[in-house]
């Protein structure tokens, strides 16, 4: 059975025509041109199809399109509106975190959605969240480097605000 599903992606409403079986990570690739978010395992174990969904980290391939009517999806296409994006990704970056970058919008995504939701993770906390993220061309000691660049970025953005009055 096909119909209208009408959902937020990054930040525009976006009206699909599909069935309510149909994965989100397939409407975002095929139909949408959304590509980043990567179709890998299909079983929500790699972790290079995550997506946010209403702020919370999400497998997309796990998402059937009935599941995302009326919520907010962003895509790694979309976190340039996320501000802990950038220091994700200059950390990522600095710290030459990936070799072939397959699963790098993953991490990415990932690694966002734990700045968002804690302070100044440490390496624990970094481990357990990527806990759900694979990449099999590094020995993730690059990619928890660039993770812990990024909260070093973070902190001092946060120390240069001026205090409020």
């Amino acid at each position: 059975m096909t119909g209208e599903i009408g959902f937020g992606l990054n930040g525009a409403r976006r009206n699909v025509s599909a069935g309510a079986s149909q994965r989100l990570i397939d409407v975002l690739r095929e139909e949408l041109d959304a590509t980043s978010a990567k179709k890998a395992c299909g079983i929500g174990r790699c972790g290079a199809c995550m997506v946010l969904m209403n702020g919370a980290l999400t497998n997309a391939c796990l998402l059937m399109m009935w599941q995302v009517e009326g919520v907010e999806i962003v895509t790694p296409e979309g976190l340039d509106a996320v501000a802990e994006a950038a220091f994700v990704r200059q950390g990522l970056t600095e710290e030459n975190a990936f070799q072939c970058g397959y699963c790098a919008p993953g991490f990415t995504v990932t690694l966002t959605a734990l700045l968002r939701e804690m302070a100044k993770p440490d390496e624990a906390d970094i481990r357990a969240a990527l806990g759900g993220n694979l990449c099999r061309c590094t020995g993730y000691h690059s990619i928890i480097r660039g993770a812990l660049r990024a909260v070093e970025l973070r902190a001092a953005a946060v120390a240069a605000l001026p205090e409020p009055a």
